[in-house]
This record gives structure tokens, C-alpha cells and sequence, in this order.
């Protein structure tokens, strides 16, 4: 049966390679609709939002109610059934960052021929949680599970970018940030402005700021939130580092970030 119009989210022919029954795509398209704002949507609201007949609307909510994927209230509006809640806990449960990474971060470092690091953020201080080395072999003078101060670092300065205010005031409202070689950006106003720029463009570049002999790029990872409490580095050698070889591996970089917020469930 044809809908009355297209929807927004494209129930038209799917450009996909990979084979769709479109009933159930249409069907899983419902669950789309629901959000914290619009939790309980009637039949009306559906049909308006899919562009469906409600005949049809009808139709697929009745099967997705019987399947545990919608509960139909006693004044006959729809909520989201308890199945999606036991598959979005499997999911969480076998889905850590850290599994979700991993794969992801081999890729990089083998495309990039550089080291992969994902940071996570620790109070005022940042984690390793996994590394990846590339062909380059860089040796890392951070082990997994070691801090890492926020300022001096290209990981560090993401999530000071996109955490609270009331983060970067504890991090930067201090005495004297500690300085580990010549470049090592130490001044709260210049970081400060550093860290607007890196939101606005969406990732960080440290050439030698922590040890002189390393460079790295970072870009944040979104969680389900789209809050941001880890980021994903390349690191390497900083004379491989030019303006020119950054631009390469940014692509990379900001692919693989996107990849892994979108499977921690981040609408990005």
C-alpha cells in the first residue's frame, strides 16, 4: 500500500545496496518518532509524523505492540515497549566504548601507519584506556591507565573544549599550570581561546607541547548523551606531522570518531 506522502526520513526507494523488506523498515520507522519530548504519540501524531494511512499506522503498531516493541495505553496512544529495553541493556552491556574502539582504532592506526589512543576523561585529568601502535612503532611514554594532565595534551584539550565550564575553571583557575617543555602552552587566556577554536572545528593539533619529539591530533567521541567524556588521538613523530600530512590524517580521524559515537549511540 503507497503512503500518502513521502517521509522526511525517506520511505521512498532505499538507495542501499544491501537488501530491505521494506514493511519492517517502515515498521522500525515508527520507533524513530519517539523522543523524551513526545514519549507517548497516538495514532494521529503517527501517521501526521510517517505520512502513512493510519489504516496502515494502525496496522504496524498492533504488530510492534504484540512483538513488545510498543504498549498501547487504555486511552490509545503508543509508548515504547519493554523489548527495546532488554535490547538496549544487552547492547549497552556488550557495546563498552572500549569494545566499540577497539576495532576502529586498529583501522586507523593502520591507514594513518600511526599510534591510536582513546582518553578518557578522569575529574581534572585525562586516562589512556587503549592504544593501538601503527607501522611507525612510536613508543608511548603513557601506559594504559595513566593520568594525563588535560592542558598539555591534544586529547587533554578536547575534553577540556567540550566539558563544563566548571571543569575548565578547576583546571585553568590555577596558580601555575605545569609546563613539560618549551612549547607547552601554560597561559589560562591563550588556552582559553585555543579551547573556543577546537569546539568550533571540532578537533585539537599538539606538536611537541608534551615531549618535543611527539605530535598528536584529537577529536572527540560523542556518547548516547552526544556529551563528550573521551577522545581519540593520532599520535606520531612530530617531524611526520606537517600541516599537509594533519589534513590526511584528519580525514581518517574524524571518521573513525564519528563511527564510534554513532555505535555508542550518539546522533551525530
Amino acid at each position: 500500500m503507497k503512503t500518502r506522502k513521502e517521509t522526511k526520513k525517506g520511505h521512498g526507494k532505499n538507495k542501499s545496496a544491501a537488501p530491505i523488506v521494506d514493511s519492517l523498515a517502515t515498521a522500525l520507522r515508527l520507533l524513530d518518532y519517539f523522543t523524551f519530548r513526545e514519549p507517548e504519540l497516538s495514532l494521529s501524531q503517527l501517521s501526521e509524523k510517517s505520512g502513512l494511512y493510519k489504516s496502515r499506522v494502525h496496522r504496524l503498531c498492533g504488530t510492534l505492540v504484540v512483538c513488545g516493541f510498543l504498549v498501547r495505553m487504555p486511552w490509545s496512544s503508543y509508548r515504547l515497549g519493554p523489548q527495546l529495553m532488554k535490547l538496549g541493556k544487552i547492547y549497552e552491556q556488550t557495546n563498552t566504548i572500549l569494545t566499540v574502539s577497539r576495532p576502529i582504532m586498529k583501522q586507523l592506526a593502520y591507514i594513518t601507519g600511526e599510534s591510536v589512543a582513546l582518553f578518557h576523561l578522569d575529574g581534572q585529568t585525562s586516562i589512556c584506556l587503549a592504544r593501538e601502535f601503527g607501522s611507525s612503532r612510536l613508543v608511548f611514554s603513557i601506559n594504559e591507565g595513566d593520568p594525563m594532565q588535560l592542558h598539555a595534551s591534544a586529547a587533554g584539550r578536547v575534553l577540556l573544549a567540550y566539558g563544563t565550564e566548571e571543569l575548565r575553571k578547576k583546571v585553568l583557575d590555577v596558580k601555575c599550570l605545569e609546563r613539560f617543555t618549551p612549547l607547552t602552552m601554560v597561559d589560562p587566556g591563550i588556552i582559553k581561546v585555543e579551547l573556543a577554536a577546537i569546539k568550533k572545528r571540532g578537533y585539537a593539533i599538539n606538536r611537541g607541547e608534551r615531549e618535543l619529539e611527539v605530535a598528536a591530533v584529537a577529536a572527540p567521541v560523542f556518547n548516547h548523551e552526544n556529551a563528550v567524556n573521551s577522545a581519540l588521538a593520532v599520535v606520531g613523530p612530530v617531524q611526520r606531522f606537517s600541516d599537509e600530512r594533519i589534513a590526511d590524517i584528519l580525514k581518517e580521524l574524524l571518521d573513525a570518531t564519528c563511527r564510534i559515537s554513532e555505535l555508542l549511540g550518539a546522533s551525530v
